[in-house]
This record gives structure tokens, sequence and C-alpha cells, in this order.
């Protein structure tokens, strides 16, 4: 369990399916050929940087979609709390459930993490554009939630 992955630039992305906010089901296949994803993995539903960062790809959605390109936000809270978040927020983009983490760990988002000196696993910030032919063209493992989506953005305007 950890963070041995480290996807890069051309690297192929992990498939994954997971249920969305939005009570659809997200499938990477189902984007292959058609659009750019942009898949954050953030740590938890509602509280301060990742409620600015949700709320960020909200204000930029549009510019981002004009790119081509499709927002999802993944951590590993439920579908519940999900919906909560989305509802509060307003937020126009669906937001994924990732309970077992799985797709987190697949994407090398998963790992140890320290807080006021304990050490626990939990979901690391970063996030990948994915291109349509299912390759990274994006990674940054190192996410500022503060005015990550405009970065997003100038990133997509340069592909």
């Amino acid at each position: 369990m950890g963070t041995e992955v480290k996807l890069e630039v051309g690297h192929e992305a992990p498939r994954f399916s997971l249920p969305a906010s939005d009570g659809s089901t997200v499938s990477l296949n189902d984007y292959l050929g058609k659009k750019r994803i942009v898949l954050y993995f953030y740590p938890k539903d509602d509280t301060p940087g990742c409620t600015k960062e949700a709320c960020s790809f909200r204000d930029w959605r549009k510019e981002i979609e004009k790119h081509d390109a499709v927002v999802f936000g993944l951590s590993a809270d439920s579908l519940k709390s999900h919906e909560k978040f989305v509802n509060k927020y307003q937020l126009n983009f669906p937001l994924l459930s990732d309970v077992d983490h799985q797709v987190a760990e697949a994407y090398g988002a998963w790992g140890e993490k320290a807080m006021y000196g304990k050490k626990y696993f939990g979901m690391i910030r970063k996030t990948f554009i994915i291109g349509k032919d299912g390759k990274i063209l994006y990674a940054n493992h190192k996410v500022q939630a503060d005015g990550h989506a405009e970065e997003i953005l100038a990133v997509l305007e340069k592909l």
C-alpha cells in the first residue's frame, strides 16, 4: 500500500470505472477518442483546501471544457458525502467515489501521510490530464489547492 506508482507524461493511464455523485458511473473507456480528462485526487470533502480546489474547478469548468476536456474530482469519500459537498457548493462536475482507494493506488495518489506527528494512509493531492488516447498528457504530483484550476487551464491551453 502506498505511492510506489509514479505516473508521468506518456504513460498509459490506469483504466477505472467508479460511481459518481451525479448517479452515473464514470469510466475512462467512455471518454477514449472523445475527450481529455482532468482527474484530480483530493483528500476530503468539505475541508478548507479541498473546498477551495473544488470551487475553483467549478468556477473555471466552462473555460476548461473549451479545451475538449471534462473535470472529475476523486476522493475516498462516500457518494453520500460527495452529494452533500456538491450541493453545498453547487459543484458543476461529478465527484468520483473510490472508497477502497484502488484507483488512487493505481495512480500513486494513496500513501503514507503525516499530521501532528502521526502517520496514516490517505489520499495525496495529485492531478492528471489524460489524453483522448488514454495516455497521461500532464502529471502534477505536488498540487497546491490555491489556483489549481487556473494552472490546469494554462496547461490545457498549451497542449
